[in-house]
């Protein structure tokens, strides 16, 4: 067979995907690193395993007849047009839940860093100031404060279970209930959207994208949030309004935490970028080496499964 193994451009990523092809002896390997390189050799690939961050539409789909198995390297397949995939018999899968830890200690990072003006006072005094008098009015402690969050799949569950010796309550909604006994473990209580907009002091998103949670966070939810209130977003960018967010920043929210974008990168002359009360990362929250490692272990599974003719895990379209 014919596979494609589609990476970042980083030497760390070419070289796991070196090391992944050492395990497929017997088998044609190619290895691309971007969506050019990706879609001129998409239509000779049997089995892709593809990047989150590049996309694979109905136009590539099209081009690419031996396709059988698309096998993501990673969480979430908002990249891949899954109704073409279907209407040409490729089955598809990602990695559930693999970098759920990984996600849930980047949101606790975002939280300290939102409350404690830590890059603020790093980059300052690095430029020879000593910004005491902005510790002083800016810090506040993690503890006492109450946690929406808005998702509680898999990493909104490894989030709780990190929040709770900060001492915090937390508060959650989600289109399904936890059980009362789930509720209890975790520490967590249900409240409608509403009210976890109007009660938080922090709101954090870990939903999938979907035509309903497309701008989830609008200006209407914005102005529902309590002034000093921040929030965090490392599931997608579809789910916020990124214009009435820039409002809210600059009217009463006390900061915001970005790990995902629209387009990625973002444009330079984004609002955001002039805004010092906003935390901007690189869609990295769940790509942890730790993340990659078993990311990659259990996609290489999968591959090997699909090629054995054995039943397959995390399958998203069975064709």
């Amino acid at each position: 067979m014919r596979i494609l193994v589609v990476v970042p451009p980083s030497e760390a990523a070419l070289e796991q995907a070196q090391q992944m092809a050492g395990l497929f002896m017997g088998h044609e390997i190619e290895v691309a690193s971007t969506a050019q390189e990706q879609n001129r050799r998409l239509p000779e690939a049997d089995i892709l395993m593809s990047n989150a961050f590049v996309p694979v539409t109905a136009g590539n789909l099209a081009q690419a007849k031996n396709l059988r198995f698309i096998q993501v390297l990673g969480v979430g397949v908002n990249h891949i047009d899954l109704d073409a995939a279907k209407a040409q018999g490729v089955v598809v899968a990602d990695v559930a839940g693999a970098n759920s830890v990984s996600v849930a200690e980047h949101v606790i990072m975002s939280l300290l860093c939102l409350y404690r003006p830590i890059v603020a006072s790093h980059t300052a005094i690095q430029n020879g100031q000593w910004p005491l008098s902005q510790w002083f009015n800016q810090a506040e402690d993690l503890t006492g404060k109450t946690i929406g969050i808005v998702g509680m799949g898999r990493i909104g569950r490894e989030l709780a279970r990190r929040l709770l010796p900060f001492a915090v309550g937390i508060v959650y909604t989600d289109v399904v209930r936890l059980t009362e006994a789930e509720e209890a473990e975790l520490g967590v209580s249900y409240v409608e959207k509403s009210d976890l907009l109007s009660i938080s002091d922090a709101v954090t998103l870990h939903l999938p994208f979907t035509e309903e949670t497309y701008h989830f966070i609008n200006s209407d939810a914005l102005a529902l949030m309590q002034p000093g209130s921040v929030l965090i977003n490392a599931a997608r960018s579809e789910l916020v309004d990124e214009g009435a967010l820039v409002e809210a920043l600059h009217s009463h929210l006390r900061g915001a935490a970005l790990d995902v974008f629209s387009p990625e990168p973002p444009n330079p002359d984004n609002p955001l970028f002039s805004l010092p009360n906003v935390l901007l990362t690189p869609h990295g929250a769940g790509t942890t080496r730790q993340a990659q490692e078993q990311i990659a272990a259990r996609a290489l599974q999968n591959v090997l499964r699909f090629m054995d003719g054995r039943s397959l895990e995390d399958v998203v379209v069975d064709a």
